[in-house]
């Protein structure tokens, strides 16, 4: 009885310390913008083998294939990845990009909110989902006026930690996914966020066929894990 009682105590430290392990790794909170989407079936394919839950920043935006990403035909795919766990949020809806503050005024700031809400009204259409109060201005191009409006209608900016800049919009030619996949797995820190797109027009060589699983699996064996941004300390907790 006694060595009975032995084994149970070592069999529940031996859960008691794997368990701690898997909630005690180093997260970090990988982000996709919308894009062409041509990469995006592969993208879902790989996070799914993987079981990696990531954040979508979604615009209407020019696709090679069907009437844009936030079209009738990518509806499913975005319904399937809401099924698979993922969050949203939005991109602008016509990824407007951020011109100045001299082009800035009370109509314009009316404009952008439209574009935000238009966005998340449309994800949550297509998912059933309700997206984060969050946003991605396209390029990462933000002012204070244009925070400060996109505050007023309950947004909050999020944009890229410095080595979560994935470079997937760089020319290949000068920028090699080799040369990106070694910088990202040298760099990347507890905590960041990390941004790729779904697809990006000027690439020649695509990143994600080449780089997103081994970034994955390299990130994991270092003792990284994926989380959303629902799951984020700070931005998980803003609420409309």
């Amino acid at each position: 009885m006694r060595h009975a009682n032995k084994l149970v105590a070592i069999l529940c430290a031996t859960v008691s310390i794997a368990t701690h392990a898997s909630t005690t790794c180093a997260p970090v909170y990988l982000t996709f913008d919308t894009g062409h989407m041509g990469v995006a079936p592969l993208i879902a394919d790989i996070l799914k083998r993987h079981k990696v839950r990531v954040t979508f920043f979604a615009a209407h935006e020019r696709t090679q294939v069907g009437d844009g990403s936030l079209g009738t035909h990518w509806a499913s795919w975005w319904k399937e990845r809401a099924a698979e766990g993922h969050e949203f949020a939005s991109h602008t809806y016509n990824h407007v990009y951020w011109r100045g503050e001299k082009h800035w005024n009370t109509t314009l700031a009316a404009t952008y909110c439209d574009e935000l809400k238009h966005a998340s009204q449309r994800l949550q259409e297509m998912t059933g989902k309700a997206p984060l109060p969050l946003f991605r201005a396209p390029g990462g191009r933000t002012a204070p006026p244009l925070l400060a409006t996109a505050k007023n209608c309950g947004y909050t900016h999020v944009g890229w930690s410095p080595a979560g800049f994935l470079g997937d919009e760089l020319p290949s030619e000068k920028y090699s996914n080799k040369t990106l996949l070694d910088k990202a797995l040298r760099d990347i820190r507890a905590g960041d966020i990390l941004m790729a797109h779904l697809g990006i027009w000027s690439r020649k060589d695509p990143w994600a066929p080449t780089v997103l699983e081994p970034l994955i699996t390299g990130l994991q064996a270092k003792g990284f894990c994926f989380k959303t941004l629902r799951e984020h300390p700070e931005l998980g907790r803003i609420q409309f």
